[in-house]
Parts: C-alpha cells; sequence; structure tokens
C-alpha cells in the first residue's frame, strides 16, 4: 500500500507530499470548483509531478446533482466529469471519484437505474483513457454510499470501484468492519480520515490514530482483502488548523507508517 494525502490541486501540493515523504497527492474537485479551470493547470501539475516523484493518486468530484428530476444524465456533468478523467489519464492517475445524487421524485429502482446508467458511461470512457472508476462512500448528493445501493449498482457493474473512507459508516451508524470485509475486494482507494462520536453524535474528526477508529484491524482486513492501492490521509476537522493541523497530520504519516508492510 502507499501512502498519500488531499491537497490543493496546486504545484506546491507536490512538494508538501514530498516533504511528509509521501508518494502520491489526491485532487478533490468537488462541486464548487472549476473544472476547466483545474483541467487547465495539468500542464503545470504534471511538470510538479516530475520534479518531486509524487504520483497523482486519485482525481474525485463530490457533491454534483448530475441526474435530473426526469432521471436523465445532465450533459454538463457528464462532460465535466469526461473532463477530470481526462486530466486524470494525462496525469497518470489510475483512479476517478464519483457519486450519484439521489432524486426524490423517482423509486428507489429508478434512481439505481439512472446511477447504472452513469457508471456505465463513465466507465467506458475511462477504459479508453487508462483511468478506473469509482464511487464515494460519503452521502454528500450521493446515495451509493451503503451495501444495499452497492449489491444492486456495483452487483451490475462489476468494474466499479469503491473509494472508502470508515468515518462515513460510522456516522451513519454503519458497522465499517462489516462493509470493509464483505466490500473490500471492490476497493480502489482509502481515506484515511480521524473520527469521534460522543453521546451518538459527531463531535470531531482528528487525525487518524488519535480517533476511535480501529485502525489496527482496519489494516489487518485490508490486508486480509488483498488490497494494495492508496491510503489518503484527509485532514477535514475545525479544531486541527494551522499549526495544530500540521502536526496532526505529521502524526498521522508517522502512525500509519508502522502499519504499512515493506
Amino acid at each position: 500500500m502507499k501512502l498519500g494525502v488531499v491537497t490543493s490541486p496546486k504545484p506546491e501540493g507536490f512538494d508538501y507530499a514530498k516533504r511528509l515523504g509521501l508518494e502520491f497527492v489526491e485532487f478533490c474537485i468537488n462541486v464548487e470548483q472549476d473544472v476547466h479551470a483545474f483541467a487547465g493547470t495539468v500542464k503545470e501539475l504534471k511538470e510538479a509531478s516530475e520534479r518531486t516523484g509524487v504520483a497523482v493518486g486519485s482525481i474525485g468530484r463530490w457533491g454534483v446533482i448530475l441526474i435530473a428530476k426526469d432521471g436523465s444524465v445532465i450533459e454538463e456533468e457528464l462532460q465535466a466529469a469526461y473532463t477530470l478523467i481526462d486530466a486524470a489519464s494525462e496525469l497518470g492517475c489510475p483512479i476517478f471519484i464519483a457519486g450519484c445524487n439521489y432524486v426524490e421524485e423517482r423509486s428507489y429502482l429508478e434512481n439505481v437505474s439512472s446511477a447504472i446508467q452513469f457508471f456505465s458511461m463513465l466507465i467506458e470512457y475511462g477504459k479508453v483513457k487508462g483511468v478506473r472508476i469509482a464511487t464515494y462512500n460519503c452521502d454528500w448528493n450521493n446515495f451509493v454510499y451503503n451495501d444495499q445501493a452497492w449489491r444492486l449498482i456495483h452487483g451490475q457493474l462489476p468494474e466499479l470501484g469503491i473509494k472508502y473512507d470508515p468515518s462515513h459508516a460510522r456516522y451513519g451508524g454503519r458497522d465499517y468492519l462489516k462493509e470493509m470485509k464483505e466490500w473490500g475486494s471492490r476497493f480502489l482507494h482509502v481515506h484515511i480520515k480521524g473520527s469521534v462520536i460522543i453521546d451518538g453524535k459527531h463531535f470531531d474528526d482528528p487525525p487518524a490514530g488519535l480517533d476511535q477508529t480501529d485502525w489496527g484491524t482496519f489494516m489487518a482486513i485490508l490486508y486480509g482483502v488483498g488490497y494494495n492501492g492508496g491510503l489518503s490521509i484527509e485532514p477535514h476537522s475545525e479544531v486541527w488548523k494551522g499549526e495544530l493541523g500540521d502536526k496532526g497530520v505529521q502524526f498521522t504519516v508517522d502512525y500509519m507508517k508502522r502499519l504499512i508492510f515493506r
């Protein structure tokens, strides 16, 4: 397994990862960000990757409304996804991550049908570009984050992978170790993010290793299912910012390196 970090899509992000002794960066070009502006920086990002020796491990887009009320795929968002897959291909990035929103006016099975259509398009486009597709297990404008959806959608699309983050399962009241055991063979990418729940409620997302996640068992299951992909540290706390945040990221780097066999 390789260790990396979610960082801003700028050349400095590669230098940051290199200083931490990490092997890759991850870029999240989310709903509020300009896809075409990002695509315009691919050349300088590629140069930074080559200069530092730090790869791009994944590119993703979170929070997008891409299925219309009639169940059709919104063309503008489909083209945005294609643009990011193009960028991933140019950067030598093997994975593009996406979700699929739920349309309340339609039935669950109708939503599943739309999701299968959308991800099928991404998979076929990605094949040409050498990029695999994964769903994210977060519920931000996405319903493809649990066993029920995975059985229907990933069951129909054997080439569709999963980007897994245990904090989302914990906050959703699901058993993350059980999900890993049953679906770990489909994982293409993993987020390393701490989570703390007190009195049944979200408290904070501290650095991994300073939280309630059983990271030892987590890693044991990843090894058990044969996972050999990226582990991407995701700083996500409103508390761990600035100097404290930097210390927290370094703590997680050191902590996770002890759990990765070389």
